[in-house]
């Protein structure tokens, strides 16, 4: 089977402009990128799966993180292929207090070009996006904690500046 990569975007890049995004959160309100960004610093990450190993780990290493990441006025948005209902029961289970957007249609996973080859749903990929709307810093790895160390790392250097 033949599949067009046309329709997806590549990746966006370090300096690049952040797509511009739009959706429905665990709460069912639409949540659009030009209400966070450039008002706070925004951690946007991609994840395959609510109520996986590694997503609920990611997930809640986020959440333990809050506390640090709202002093460096960092607004978390966590993205899959999930429906509201189920990010509406996974931020319950794990008490996760971040925006949990359901992207059933792909298009901000595809925007963003995180979308895994032939499937509804994401890779886990995690950008950064400064108070001027571009990228900061790009992680892509299966590895949760390097998505902690590595955005860490970039928020500490877009603070210092």
């Amino acid at each position: 089977m033949f599949i067009a990569t046309s329709a997806f975007a590549d990746m966006p890049k370090v300096g690049d402009t952040a797509p511009f995004f739009q959706g429905v959160d665990q709460k069912g309100q639409t949540v659009k990128s030009s209400d966070v960004v450039g008002k706070k610093i925004v951690l946007l990450y991609f994840y395959p799966k609510d109520f996986t190993g590694g997503c609920t780990k990611e997930a809640c290493g986020f959440r333990d993180r809050m506390g640090d990441l709202q002093k460096d006025n960092v607004e978390v948005i966590g993205v899959s292929f999930d429906n509201t209902d189920s990010h509406k029961s996974f931020a319950e289970k794990y008490n996760l207090g971040f925006t949990l957007l359901a992207d059933t249609d792909g298009k901000i996973s595809d925007a963003y070009g995180t979308r895994m080859s032939g499937k509804d749903m994401s890779n886990r990929v995690s950008f950064l996006i400064g108070l001027d709307g571009k990228i900061v810093h790009v992680t892509n790895s299966g590895n949760p904690q390097q998505h902690f160390d590595e955005m860490q790392a970039a928020i500490a250097s877009v603070q210092a500046h």
